[in-house]
This record gives C-alpha cells, structure tokens and sequence, in this order.
C-alpha cells in the first residue's frame, strides 16, 4: 500500500521544483524528502523525477503521477471533511481563485465573514484574470464573469449583473459631436474591449421597445487589455468606449468620471461557480455563503 505522506511529499517537490523548497514548505529536512522519493521510486519501479544540481523536472510517468496524487489527496482530504464535519465547524484548505475586481468588490468580503464563521478552515484566495487550470491549480472553485466553456467541471450561477457602455467627457467632447443616443452611433464608437472576446464585438441588447437584437461594433478594437482593471483606466483616460460590470463603474459615473451611455438599453451578463466535481462540505457551504452574500446589480 503506497503511503500517503510520501504522497504529500511528492506533490510538494513537484510544485517546489526543488528538495530544498519542498522540504521547506513541509517542515522536514531535505535528507527526508529525498529518502521517501527515492524509496516512492523504487516501490513504483519508474522514476517520478529527474534531477540536476539546482532544480528537479518532472519526468511524463511523474507528471501523470503526480495529476493522480493530487486527487488522491483531495478525494482523502474530502473523506476526513466529511467525518469532522459531522461533529465541528469546517476544517482544512479552501481554495479559490477569482478575478482581481471581482475578487475584491464582491467575493473577498464574504469570505472573510465566511472565515470568521470556520476559524479552523484555512482559505487560500488566488486573483488571475486567466482560466487557469483547476486541477493543476489544486483549486476548489473558480469564479469567473461570463458565459461557461465546455468543461467537465460542475457550475452554478451565483450572480447576475448589468454590463454598462461607458466613456469619459473628454472622448465623448473629442470624438462625438452630438450626443450618443442610439446603437447605430454606438457601432461606430472607439472601442476598448478585453483580449478574451472574439471579434467583430457583439453583443445581445433589450432595446426600449422590448426587443433582443445583437449590437455589434462596426470598427475592430482600438484598445485591448486582459483585466477590467485596465480597460477601466483607458475608459477614464479618455481612450474610448469600453462595456463594463455595474459593480466596477458605479462609483465612477456616480463622481462624474464617466459617463453611461445608453441608459434605457440593457446589456446582459453573468457570474458563474465552478466547483470541482465531489467537492466536499467546506466547498459546498462557502458556496451557500458566497450565494446569500452576493446581491444582483
């Protein structure tokens, strides 16, 4: 039967990428860590791990071992959450990766009253703007803005919110003459746009008069940016038009930074949840947690 410290240590080398780093994070001393993946080796009968003076890379039998090892771990992780969770409040690693905004305007408040709840669980917030992987990333869950790729992970929507058209006074005074009161003006505007959507720039808009019709930008954008942190500063900056969460402009419109346009159109979008298939009770409970805290905008 494989012993699973050797386990967690085998996982620790490979995301250290080094003995000396693993050993380290696990408290224990170098000569430790390299007797148990030695004797890992020799129990498997192939090598894990190749190694040079600096660093360790990971050989393809290990980096399929390792992939294993890490839902070995979570599937053990789980069963001893299912046991403590019977009898106390929620324990061990709750990990969660969002994007930097929405991280900070919605999801790290609640869980940080989620924390206060579970003092024994240890939470782990990562930001990235990218969909990174969730297996490797050894993440719980991922909360991501817009609509969910082919996956074989689970999703649950949590929020919804409103996408606004938004621009400075000075673009508007620069390159608008007159006001900007329809879609077919708004086709024609300089757009600032995130470098994850597809080209031409299209959307679904409810009109006034209670018709869904696509809006698509007549001009590819003269502006991209891979956070809405950025395109939010362009926008300001007076770059362009750029189609941003209510949560994040609020503030600016408010304080005449910038201005909405459109107001009377609504431009749809969402928030989704997407948890690891079998996710145990810390996961299943901060999602409820997470879903009474967020409040549609």
């Amino acid at each position: 039967m494989l012993n699973m410290q050797r386990l967690e240590i085998f996982v620790a080398v490979v995301e250290a990428g080094s003995f000396t780093g693993a050993a380290q994070t696990l408290g224990l001393t170098k000569a430790v860590v390299s007797f148990n993946i030695k004797q890992l080796e020799e129990k498997l009968g192939v090598s894990l791990l190749t190694r040079s003076t600096r660093q360790v890379a990971v050989t393809d039998a290990g980096e399929r071992f390792y992939l294993r090892c890490l839902q070995l771990l979570r599937d053990a992780e789980q069963i001893l959450d299912d046991v403590r969770s019977d009898h106390s409040g929620l324990s061990g690693i709750l990990r969660i990766t969002t994007t930097p905004e929405y991280g900070a305007k919605v999801v790290v408040p609640a869980l940080s009253a989620f924390a206060a709840l579970h003092p024994q669980l240890r939470i782990q917030h990562v930001s990235s703007s990218k969909n990174d992987d969730l297996v490797a990333g050894r993440f719980d869950v991922a909360i991501r803005l817009g609509q969910l790729a082919d996956s074989t992970h689970h999703a649950r929507l949590i929020d919804r919110f409103a996408i606004y058209p938004v621009a400075s006074t000075e673009y508007l005074a620069a390159h608008h003459r007159e006001a900007i009161t329809s879609l077919a003006q708004l086709q024609e505007a300089r757009w600032i746009a995130h470098s994850r959507l597809a080209t031409p720039l299209s959307w679904q808009v409810l009109t006034p008069a209670g018709d869904n019709v696509l809006f698509r930008a007549a001009n590819p954008p003269a502006i991209m940016a891979d956070s809405a942190a950025s395109l939010l500063a362009f926008a300001r900056s007076g770059a362009g038009v750029a189609l941003l969460p209510a949560w994040l402009v609020q503030e600016d419109i408010a304080a005449g930074a910038l201005t909405r346009l459109l107001p009377d159109h609504r431009f749809s979008h969402t928030g989704h949840l997407r948890p690891l298939p079998q996710y145990p009770p810390r996961l299943r409970e901060g999602a409820d947690v997470y879903r009474l805290s967020a409040k549609p905008h």
